[in-house]
Formats: C-alpha cells, sequence, structure tokens
C-alpha cells in the first residue's frame, strides 16, 4: 500500500551519496588511496586523549565545547566565540543550509564542486544551482553572473575536490564583494591546512558580514573516524547556527581527542611537509608517463587520461593490484582518477602500477 506521508519537496530528487570504495575482491591488504585520508592517521597525542577519554564513556560531554573552540581560537588567532563545533564539517554545511536557505531561494555551487552541496540544499527545500568553472577552476565571473535575488547561499571549497585547485586571496575578496546583499559565501576548507600560509578565509571574515568558513579535522588530523569540524563567521550567523546544533553533537572522545590533535603542532608540520613531497613527487612521475594534472594544494592529485576508457581501464588495472583511487565520473570527470596522496611506499606503488598499465597500451 503506497503511504500517504510524503517528505518535504525535493528530498526524493536527491542521489544518495557514495565514499570511496575501501575493498577490492580477492584482496585482503588493499592500498586504499580513494577517500584523501592522512597515510601516517592521528597524532601519538590525539591517541593517548581519546584512550583517556574512554574511561569516562558514560558522562556527558560538554555542550560548548568550550576547550576545543578555545585551543581552536589559539592555534589560528580566532576569536573562540565566533567558533562552532559540529560532527565534521558536513554538520555545519548542512547547518547553513537548514538557517538560511528555503523553498524559493537558490544555493549556488560550481559544477565540480563536493557532491553534498546540492544534498544541502534540496534537504532543505531550496534549488541548487551548478555554474561553470574555468579550465577546472571556481570562475568568479560565472559565479557572480548566476547569482539571482533568490541567492541565498555560494559554497566554495577552497582548495577544490576533486580538483585541487584554489582560488587565490584577491580573488576571494572580489567574490564576497560582488554577491548579493542577502547572500552568504560559505567557504569550504576541508584541505586548507596542506596550504602554507592559507587562513581559510578569516582575513575576509574579520573585514565582511558574509562569509562563513568551515574546516575539518578529518584530513591532516587524521581523525575522519571520530567526525569533528568547526566554522568561524560573524558573530550573528554563529549565534543563528548554535540555535539548530544539537547539544551533544560531539562525543566526549571527540573533544579530546580533536583538542589533542591542534595542539600537536610539529606533527601536522610533518604531515603537511611529507604531503608536500610526495604530491609533487607523483604528480611529476604520472606526467612523465602521459598522466597529466593541475597542480594540486590538497593531498590528492586528478589524473587525467586520454579517454574514458583509458581512466576506466587504468582502475580496473589498479584494482587487480590490491589498490583503489576514486573514480572521477561522478563529480563530472569521466577520464581522470582521484589519487590520494599516501606515504612513500604507497605513492612508488601506486605510479609504478599506472605506469605498467600505460606501458601495455
Amino acid at each position: 500500500m503506497a503511504t500517504k506521508i510524503k517528505p518535504q519537496p525535493g528530498i526524493m530528487d536527491i542521489t544518495l551519496y557514495q565514499g570511496g570504495a575501501s575493498t577490492v575482491a580477492g584482496h585482503e591488504n588493499v592500498l586504499k588511496l580513494s577517500s584523501n585520508e592522512n597515510p601516517f592517521g592521528p597524532s601519538e597525542k590525539a591517541r593517548a586523549a581519546v584512550s583517556r577519554a574512554a574511561h569516562s564513556m558514560h558522562i556527558y560531554p560538554s555542550t560548548d565545547h568550550a576547550s576545543l573552540r578555545a585551543a581552536i581560537a589559539e592555534t589560528y588567532d580566532l576569536n573562540a566565540n565566533q567558533i562552532m563545533c559540529g560532527n565534521g564539517s558536513g554538520e555545519l554545511l548542512h547547518l547553513l543550509a537548514q538557517a538560511y536557505a528555503g523553498p524559493g531561494d537558490e544555493v549556488l555551487f560550481t559544477e565540480y564542486g563536493f557532491a553534498m552541496y546540492p544534498i544541502y540544499a534540496r534537504a532543505s527545500s531550496a534549488t541548487p544551482v551548478v555554474v561553470k568553472e574555468r579550465d577546472r577552476v571556481v570562475d568568479v565571473d560565472a559565479i557572480l553572473d548566476g547569482c539571482t535575488k533568490k541567492t541565498r547561499l555560494v559554497y566554495i571549497a577552497n582548495p577544490a575536490n576533486p580538483t585541487g585547485t584554489m582560488l587565490g586571496q584577491a580573488e576571494l575578496k572580489r567574490l564576497a564583494d560582488g554577491l548579493p546583499d542577502r547572500a552568504l559565501l560559505v567557504l569550504d576548507g576541508a584541505y586548507a591546512e596542506f596550504v602554507d600560509g592559507y587562513d581559510g578565509g578569516a582575513e575576509l571574515i574579520a573585514e565582511r558580514d558574509n562569509v562563513v568558513m568551515t574546516r575539518t579535522f578529518s584530513k591532516i588530523y587524521g581523525l575522519g573516524g571520530l567526525r569533528i569540524g568547526w566554522c568561524y563567521g560573524p558573530q550573528e550567523i554563529i549565534d543563528v547556527l548554535s540555535r539548530i546544533r544539537g547539544p551533544f553533537n560531539l562525543s566526549a572522545a571527540a573533544l579530546a581527542g580533536a583538542e589533542a590533535a591542534i595542539r600537536d603542532r610539529a606533527y601536522v608540520e610533518k604531515c603537511r611537509a611529507e604531503n608536500t613531497r610526495w604530491r609533487e613527487w607523483m604528480a611529476t612521475a604520472l606526467a612523465e608517463i602521459g598522466v597529466p594534472s593541475d597542480t594540486s594544494t590538497a593531498n590528492f592529485i586528478l589524473a587525467r587520461f586520454g579517454s574514458e576508457e583509458e581512466a576506466e581501464g587504468c582502475d580496473a588495472h589498479l584494482k587487480s593490484q590490491g589498490i583503489v583511487v576514486r573514480m572521477a565520473k561522478g563529480y563530472g570527470f569521466a577520464n581522470c582518477l582521484r589519487i590520494t596522496v599516501g606515504d612513500e611506499s604507497a605513492c612508488r606503488r601506486v605510479v609504478h602500477a599506472i605506469g605498467q598499465f600505460m606501458g601495455q597500451r
């Protein structure tokens, strides 16, 4: 019997998000390079903090996340009162759509943007609007041309996923200043820590009331399994989001692990340096065997093949070797594979396997 209970308009138009694969039939020890995870995992200090927190699992965690917010503020020279923590940055990106977009409103993002952006829009009964990029880079002019009086949110991943490209400060300022009066620019900085000297949007927020930035502990901090993120923005916006955030959205273990991780600056610097080193090595090595990529500022590269058939063939060959990367067809790149930067062994192994495939052709 068909139910008369119906979801909000737009919900059934949502295509389910699919994460990177982690298994290959016939292989027990799979090399997973499909989800942009830190190959070194979390710092030992974060592991120890989570272990200690296990002794207090019967006690509710804090609702204000004061200690973690203070650590974030100290690390990035921010105002702790303008920081809010969430269950990964995804929760915060979703809350922004819930709070500021609804029926009749529009949410903009670029054609190669994070696959969850249209889901956040539709879940809020808003209309998702896609704008073109230029040579796999966010096009500020295209975004501004795509804005209307209905525009409420503009999501930009910077650095972008899956391309690894990013906008510079001047272009970000031009974008923020050119948006309609009621539109909010959301800078999704999941990969911001991989860019030395990039503040993720903090300077823009200090000077404007229409910019919010989000960050995550899932990437460089290696805490993807704990689900922790944070956002920073004008006080009025943080106050709005705080009214719809669940009071216990982060566990005590997550809070403890995140605080220890962000205070371990030596470990973060090590991870950033290793990522930069092997990202550049891998990109150069692949280019030499006929697989180019744009200059990446994240912890992955988008490897471009001559055709969709070639990309699919290479993906199949890698799987036969027990290596899992991410087919980028769902992002609009049918001829590309997104490859996470691993440690030295992982990078050499995946390049060798791709070299074998290209040599066979």
